[in-house]
């Protein structure tokens, strides 16, 4: 795992300012024990090299002690302590990004938040649940079996919640479901300063509401920039009756994509899917219907980043995303396919394409300076492609410090001082996870 993070991508080598970087002031480390306990704060080298990283190809960046909080008055009181000595803070989840939203560029301390992992205020009649930060996709649907109710925002990895709000998760459910913006109700933040906020009004959980500046949607794809995300109240969904999955090849990249879409404008009633599979030249769909046979194909899905890696024995990989309207999702994954092979980069593509949004994970030998600069530069023109097409740099993933100059192209010089300014408001010292999106 080391060599994965030796690269620093698409623009994130080392830390910004490092050469500035101060210790942590003194008698900082002893007021946070007292605050969270003795061990529950970690200066080991070993532990802060575990937090200064995610699953992505960012150099690790360690932070200079790491503290696990077990409720939010903790947090707060954490917080506190940082904001007065002017000290960086970096929440970590489970780890699970691709953007290196968690490396610690400018040092400080991490706040570990996955101990504090309650379920509550759970409410069959209002669809609906509350989550602290340790809990994952896979346990809250676990402890809702049997209810006939479920999350489905499911972005392949066993993710924080909280983190999945952080970044503005998707996944493969998104056409049918929505990506967590709309799926989150309310957000229990603690602000840089330790003050307490809820973005909807304490207690609310409404499934609409005109009431002012939409504050949820500020928080969710805020990266750790604005505040620690301590608890999420989220919209549960029905488990559908019947469910089927189904496996079909086709001749070309483009023959599979256009049909997708084709699918999605129509607007067709399952039963007649096969009728466009075969206008498009594909095969018959092998039907998935009992649940043991769903996942093992889901799986297959799932595993798609160790498929990759097993191209290339050895190999490292770094995965990106885009996401473009879909009336230009064919002609842009027929273009990106090509520069792949022109690039001589080793790079299976995988999406949800139904919301035009794809990956490529790049298969190739960090020590090999050349292939790690094409695979820098291939990343680039790929968001900057998705752009011209009028998409976005990133569809999931996520801004992190890879995509912060993408960013800047999408959004135009007005986009981003709008969000510079919201960021100065809440957080005047740039103290939450600095280096990140801006």
């Amino acid at each position: 795992m080391a060599l994965r993070r030796v690269l620093g991508l698409a623009g994130a080598v080392g830390r910004r300012g490092c050469c500035s970087k101060r210790p942590l002031p003194p008698g900082l480390l002893e007021a946070l024990r007292d605050v969270a306990g003795g061990p529950n704060v970690s200066t080991a080298a070993a532990v802060c090299q575990q937090h200064g990283h995610d699953e992505s190809m960012h150099r690790c960046a360690p932070p200079d002690a790491v503290v696990w909080p077990q409720d939010v008055a903790q947090v707060q009181e954490l917080a506190a302590l940082c904001h007065r000595h002017r000290v960086p803070m970096v929440p970590f989840g489970t780890g699970t990004g691709l953007e290196g939203g968690v490396n610690a560029v400018q040092g400080g301390v991490c706040f570990d938040l996955s101990r504090m992992a309650a379920i509550s205020e759970l409410s069959l009649e209002d669809f609906s649940v509350a989550v602290e930060p340790g809990v994952t996709r896979k346990a809250l649907n676990s402890h809702l079996r049997g209810t006939g109710l479920w999350f489905p925002v499911d972005p392949g990895a066993d993710a924080s919640l909280c983190g999945m709000a952080a970044t503005g998760a998707s996944g493969t459910n998104a056409v049918r479901y929505g990506t967590m913006r709309p799926n989150v109700l309310n957000l229990r933040v603690v602000l840089p300063d330790g003050s307490l906020l809820h973005t909807a009004g304490p207690g609310r959980q409404a499934r609409k509401s005109a009431a002012g500046y939409d504050l949820t949607s500020l928080f969710v794809g805020s990266e750790g920039t604005l505040g620690f995300l301590t608890q999420a109240t989220l919209r549960l969904h029905p488990l559908p009756e019947a469910v089927a999955a189904a496996v079909c090849s086709f001749p070309s990249v483009q023959a599979a994509v256009a049909c997708t879409v084709q699918v999605l404008q129509a607007a067709v009633p399952v039963a007649r899917i096969e009728e466009l599979v075969r206008l498009h030249g594909g095969s018959i769909p092998a039907w998935a219907r009992a649940q043991e046979e769903r996942e093992q194909l889901w799986s297959a899905r799932h595993s798609a980043w160790f498929a990759a890696l097993a191209l290339r024995p050895g190999c490292q990989g770094y995965s990106t995303d885009v996401c473009v309207p879909i009336s230009r999702l064919p002609g842009v994954v027929v273009e990106t396919q090509r520069d792949l092979r022109d690039s001589g980069l080793t790079g299976p593509m995988v999406g949800h394409v139904g919301d035009g949004n794809f990956h490529c994970i790049l298969v190739f030998r960090p020590e090999d300076t050349d292939e790690a600069q094409r695979v820098h530069d291939f990343a680039e023109r790929l968001g900057r492609r998705a752009l011209a097409a009028g998409g976005t740099c990133t569809g999931e993933h996520g801004v992190g410090l890879g995509k912060r100059a993408l960013l800047r192209e999408e959004l135009g010089p007005q986009g981003l001082d709008t969000m510079r300014r919201i960021k100065a408001a809440l957080d005047p010292h740039h103290l939450m996870n600095p280096g990140k999106v801006l």
